[in-house]
């Protein structure tokens, strides 16, 4: 297996769409239900040089795969997963096949089998909607609590399961470059 390492940075830039000589990359892992071209994976193209890998929903080992694939080649500064895709990118940091900033939204990962801990010295933003009415906000919270103290956050918003609030504002790109920054102190 290969093994995608962390970016690394000196200071936060000063534009926040930007990060060192370039663009923010950052990799959009979609839900069951969704695609390349959806509202989050067309919200994070605005503000970002985002990629939404297509991966078959009804095969979770292969859409994991997939998605370390594409994070190798494409080396994103932040991986963002939703629900189904949230599980999909906690089992990539729980393989190490990703080491990087990481922002789950409501992730799934109960109801794919993937364990709830995050890994040691890995920067999560877990945000999850107190209306979601198909992941229990409970199990964010259960897995904020895993991972090195300080390391993970959890962030719960006034929404249900799509977060669409988050879409209606600068909130999801916001949580994105907050997540970089926290990561960028790190090294």
């Amino acid at each position: 297996m290969t093994h995608v390492t962390r970016r690394t940075s000196s200071a936060p830039p000063e534009d926040p769409r930007k990060t060192w000589d370039r663009p923010i990359r950052v990799q959009f892992v979609h839900g069951l239900e969704s695609a390349p071209g959806s509202a989050k994976s067309t919200y994070l193209d605005r503000f970002f040089d985002a990629e939404t890998p297509t991966m078959d929903t009804r095969d979770f080992e292969g859409a994991v795969a997939i998605q370390a694939r594409h994070a190798e080649d494409f080396a994103p500064d932040v991986l963002v997963g939703s629900s189904f895709g949230g599980a999909v990118a906690l089992a990539m940091l729980q393989r190490g096949l990703y080491a990087g900033a990481t922002v789950l939204l409501c992730p799934a990962y109960r109801y794919f089998g993937v364990e709830g801990r995050v890994p040691e010295g890995v920067r999560v933003i877990i945000v999850h909607g107190l209306h979601d009415e198909l992941v229990p906000v409970d199990d964010s919270r259960a897995l904020a609590t895993t991972g090195t103290p300080g390391f993970v956050d959890l962030v719960v918003v006034d929404d249900e399961h799509r977060l669409r609030t988050l879409l209606e504002s600068d909130a999801l790109a916001d949580i994105v470059r907050r997540s970089l920054r926290a990561a960028a102190t790190d090294d």
